[in-house]
């Protein structure tokens, strides 16, 4: 826990958890963040797509790099450009359920074979010393759960930390995350000095006390509940620590969203940053009162200046 500095980590979102989010993230308390996942085909050949998504903000200290593949053949191939960014963790990708991932052999697909995520890890611990970590998921579908297995693969071949989505690939993200899986890989693995995350379904600062304090979790990765709203970080820890919290109000909440949207603007040009930006302030406004007529502008608005004079009509 000591070379992530913390339980609380923003989860591998692609298209979201570029450079500029993770910086807000960390800003408001997130202990450390994960890159988008990175294709380990991607990396070997030097593509400058991938690369791109490994960049770190200044002063950015502790890096999960998430890698994703189907098999160990590229991920022995990319590990020499793989460290030269000196990633804090590296961590493997097996719960995308995206068809394009998954019709690889990658991503979740990857539940069906537990050999294979063996194979992957030691192909990384062949090389360095660097930490190894799996995010995975319940099974492919509802007849075949196989997470402890899968999880026991994963740590009898060195893998240090895994992240459990409480979901099957079925599944995607509807339904509910299973609280009582997380249980079960608590008790699992009591004693055994493999670190223990949760994803899916951590919506509010309660969520994730839920996940430590009653399901036995070493922490949580926040994905979705982040989005808009990075400020649950600082809550989590601050309801963990004290009890309770406060909520961001509406001033820090545009704040925020126009400091974000200046990252976005000054690490990828305003045209690109503008355009990536908008799910992001979608998310941000959500449920502000008169936010409505927002929303249409920033739907259209094409400049930070736009952009900034759309959220500037929620302070009225």
């Amino acid at each position: 826990m000591e070379r992530i500095g913390g339980p609380f980590i923003l989860a591998p979102l692609a298209g979201y958890t570029d450079k500029a989010f993770r910086e807000i993230a960390r800003s408001l308390g997130a202990d450390a963040a994960v890159t988008e996942m990175v294709s380990a085909e991607g990396l070997a050949r030097n593509g400058e797509k991938t690369k791109a998504l490994l960049e770190r903000f200044p002063g950015e200290d502790r890096l999960i790099i998430q890698i994703f593949g189907p098999s160990d053949d590229p991920v022995r191939r990319a590990m020499d450009n793989l460290l030269e960014y000196n990633p804090t963790v590296i961590d493997i990708n097996c719960g995308c359920p995206v068809p394009k991932v998954v019709k690889t052999g990658a991503g979740s697909a990857l539940m069906h074979s537990p050999e294979m995520i063996a194979r992957m890890i030691k192909a990384i611990k062949e090389r360095t010393r660097i930490p190894v970590s799996v995010k995975f998921r319940l099974g492919w579908d509802s007849e075949s759960i196989n997470y402890l297995a899968f999880a026991d693969a994963a740590a009898e071949a060195g893998a240090e930390m895994l992240t459990l989505h409480a979901r099957t690939r079925a599944q995607g993200y509807s339904g509910k995350a299973d609280r009582n899986a997380f249980m079960e890989l608590s008790k699992h693995f009591r004693g055994s000095g493999v670190l223990l995350f949760g994803s899916g379904d951590v919506f509010t600062p309660e969520d994730a006390a839920t996940l430590i304090d009653d399901c036995g979790l070493d922490g949580v990765m926040f994905a979705r509940g982040a989005i808009g709203n990075p400020f649950i970080f600082r809550e989590t820890k601050a309801l963990m620590e004290t009890g309770h919290y406060g909520k961001a109000g509406l001033e820090e909440r545009i704040a925020t969203a126009e400091h974000h949207l200046s990252l976005m603007v000054r690490y990828f040009g305003e045209n690109v940053g503008c355009r990536e930006m908008r799910k992001h302030l979608m998310a941000y406004i959500k449920g502000i009162p008169g936010s409505a007529r927002a929303k249409d502008a920033i739907a259209v608005a094409i400049t930070e200046e736009e952009m900034r004079k759309a959220l500037s009509t929620l302070l009225r």
